[in-house]
């Protein structure tokens, strides 16, 4: 088992090596958002991680509202990776959806239906699996529960759960999300950040 971070530019500038000294082994990066935004500390999240010795791994926070609005976000995050020359095999801990609604987005829309929430996925999942990237999701123990409909994706798909507390009640995830800050002798790092275990190899 070895822990790991979720970050994105609301987290500032970070210490990299600090990070690497405390014990993390992998950094999930926020590549973006919605209909292409970049994270404005994508590279540098990512160079700093990979300098520090940090596997490194990728999530775009969906704000699709329908299957194109996910492949074009898609299309958009596999297209940035070649760009900046992040091939497959320099993203160990993989790419990932981030398939919620923290701000309440798709309730305003009425996209929260499990059947459009499901298609969503997939019509991602699919997408960046043709540019040749493999894809997991993430999401919220509820949301995994009630509304993705994981028994209607692929019975290899990759799960990470966030779930906080002593243990994960899903049963599918290979990484779970426990808690929502880093203490690094006595102090948070700048801005909080999402620490997860993982079983995967």
């Amino acid at each position: 088992m070895i822990l790991g971070i979720d970050v994105s530019e609301h987290n500032g500038v970070l210490d990299w090596k600090e990070i690497r000294e405390y014990g993390i082994s992998f950094a999930m990066i926020r590549l973006g958002y919605g209909k292409g935004h970049l994270d404005s500390r994508f590279y540098e999240n990512v160079n700093g991680a990979i300098a520090a010795g940090l596997y490194i791994g990728i999530y775009y926070y969906s704000y699709s509202l329908t299957e194109e609005d996910a492949r074009k976000e898609a299309q958009f995050t596999s297209q940035v990776l070649k760009d900046c020359g992040l091939f497959p095999e320099k993203i160990p801990m993989e790419c990932w959806l981030d398939m919620e609604d923290a701000d309440g987005y798709k309730a305003r829309y009425g996209a929260l239906d499990p059947s459009l929430i499901t298609s969503m996925c997939e019509a991602y999942i699919s997408e960046m699996n043709r540019n040749g990237y493999n894809c997991g999701v993430y999401a919220s123990y509820d949301w995994l529960i009630h509304r993705i409909r994981t028994e209607e994706l692929s019975p290899y798909l990759s799960y990470w759960c966030a779930q906080w507390g002593r243990h994960c009640d899903f049963s599918k995830a290979s990484i779970w999300q426990y808690t929502d800050h880093l203490d690094v002798d006595g102090r948070l790092l700048d801005g909080n950040v999402l620490i997860s275990k993982t079983w995967m190899p």
